[in-house]
């Protein structure tokens, strides 16, 4: 390129940039939505942030929450073309972004129908209609025959194309709650966070000049010295719904760094708190010490002895007249 086409070029470019205005949105703003999903055929909601809708649809209400959604644009949490259509735009902008099949949930294949034997199924999933998950895919029944069944394994959406209607309600700023809504983006659950900074100790090198005559053949072991540094840590309650999700205790690495990385964290720290059985654990106690469990006293233990009225003579005879089988 030559500086003339260069120089047109940075021209071109300081024009765009002086057209996006000053607050509008850019990759990795964290921004609430909301927003209601449908078909474009017959106008099925597919999903909504609006209770009213929703309830309009014929869809569960009592099972999700209907509020809006924190979404990280850019980061894959909505569709591309959704997330082209939000950069640039500002708080308080509303759209329809219409979806391909293909950018959805894909165009419909009809390869992905296959019969299976209706022993991979269960007695109770053996009808037309029923979701089932065979050798790992997931699947719908379609037909059952003898010992056979149809099943689509294509997305219930697959070959449809959606409309994404939306509107900007603001920026969420407050790091606090872009990492709940990251969380829940990934766990579809919110745990308590918060975000302190900690005064740690750790080892550091000390960088020191080599002395002239050192043999290079045998370098020396480096010095370290404890300073202490402050982190910034986001820190986690875990619930015992999150301990136990699968995403989480398989990626819980990647879902922290990414957490790290978007939220210029410089670490996290997971906490589960197990609450006491009160006195369920008093009585076992109690129990454990009258039996003279291994926390009591020797001197306690002697006493126990004492009081017991046992004829020693007595007990080995009974012992010798029991048979035991080995």
């Amino acid at each position: 390129m030559s500086d003339e086409q260069q120089a047109d070029a940075d021209e071109s470019q300081a024009d765009a940039d002086e057209d996006v205005p000053e607050d509008a949105i850019q990759d990795g703003d964290f921004v609430r939505l909301a927003y209601t999903l449908r078909t474009v055929d017959d106008d099925t909601v597919v999903d909504t942030t609006d209770q009213e809708t929703a309830e309009e649809a014929d869809i569960d209400t009592e099972e999700y929450d209907f509020e809006p959604r924190v979404i990280t644009v850019g980061a894959g949490h909505v569709f591309e073309s959704v997330d082209e259509e939000l950069t640039g735009a500002e708080v308080g902008d509303t759209g329809t972004v219409e979806i391909a099949a293909a950018e959805a949930f894909g165009e419909y294949e009809d390869e992905q129908v296959r019969t299976v034997s209706a022993n991979k199924i269960d007695e109770d999933d053996r009808y037309p209609g029923a979701q089932v998950q065979i050798d790992g895919d997931q699947g719908q029944v379609i037909t059952m025959v003898g010992g056979r069944a149809r099943v689509d394994f294509n997305h219930p959406l697959a070959g449809e194309d959606l409309e994404y209607e939306y509107e900007v309600l603001e920026l969420v700023d407050d790091r606090e709650e872009q990492a709940a809504s990251m969380l829940e983006m990934y766990l579809q659950e919110t745990p308590e966070v918060w975000i302190e900074t900690d005064t740690v100790e750790e080892e550091q090198v000390v960088e020191s000049d080599e002395d002239e005559g050192e043999d290079e053949d045998e370098p020396s072991e480096p010095e370290t010295e404890t300073v202490e540094v402050e982190k910034e840590t986001l820190y986690i309650e875990a619930t015992q719904q999150m301990t136990m999700n699968q995403q989480w205790m398989f990626s819980k690495q990647q879902i922290a760094q990414d957490v790290i990385d978007r939220l210029d964290l410089d670490r996290v720290i997971v906490q589960e708190t197990i609450d006491g059985m009160g006195g369920m654990m008093g009585g076992l106690g109690g129990m454990m010490g009258g039996a003279g469990g291994a926390g009591a006293a020797p001197e306690d233990i002697e006493d126990a002895i004492e009081d017991v009225d046992v004829d020693a003579d007595e007990l080995a005879a009974e012992l010798d007249d029991v048979d035991v089988d080995e």
